[in-house]
């Protein structure tokens, strides 16, 4: 699967996904005039369970800045049991998410952007252009050793209308699981 290139457009934008709250959420819908933040995520992935004080960080930074968020569930493969609605609904409860949590029917959003890991996120500017891509920080498998906060980086540098440095990083954690 190929990710998508720096400066691409929202892929999708206009495709409804099921948000824990039962209601129906675009991209496009949840892009501000500051831009978007989108994070493949799920419930189980040990890369995710380690990054759950960074990824509240970083859901806190984004509505700080007014940057729409949105965290997407594409583990297709598991919908029967742990990324189940209802699974996803608890975890996301006992995360305090404030962004809309959606299910990514078979995958299809992930494979328009190419996202193969859990987590990873995709920033885009005001425009819906791409402006980074990859890991939130340097060491995902331990967040407190992180030295570089990659995203937090990025989304500074975007509001200050500079390009992000690096624009593209890794993305280390569990894979996608698809159908």
């Amino acid at each position: 699967i190929q990710s998508i290139e720096i400066g691409s457009n929202i892929p999708m934008a206009d495709a409804g996904m099921k948000s824990i709250d039962g209601k129906s959420v675009t991209l496009s819908k949840a892009t501000t005039k500051q831009g978007l933040l989108v994070m493949f995520s799920c419930n189980t992935c040990p890369f995710v369970i380690k990054s759950e004080a960074r990824t509240k960080e970083v859901i806190d930074y984004a509505t700080r800045h007014n940057i729409g968020m949105v965290i997407i569930n594409s583990n297709a493969a598991q919908r029967g049991k742990e990324d189940s609605y209802n699974a996803m609904s608890a975890y996301a409860k006992k995360q305090g998410y404030k962004v809309p949590y959606v299910v990514d029917d078979k995958s299809k959003v992930a494979d328009a952007f190419g996202a193969t890991r859990t987590p990873e996120v995709f920033l885009f500017d005001g425009n819906g252009k791409l402006v980074y891509k990859g890991a939130m920080e340097d060491n995902p498998s331990n967040p407190a050793e992180s030295k570089e906060m990659f995203l937090k980086v990025a989304i500074d540098n975007m509001l200050a209308g500079k390009p992000a440095n690096p624009n593209s990083t890794k993305s280390i954690g569990c894979t996608i699981k698809r159908m």
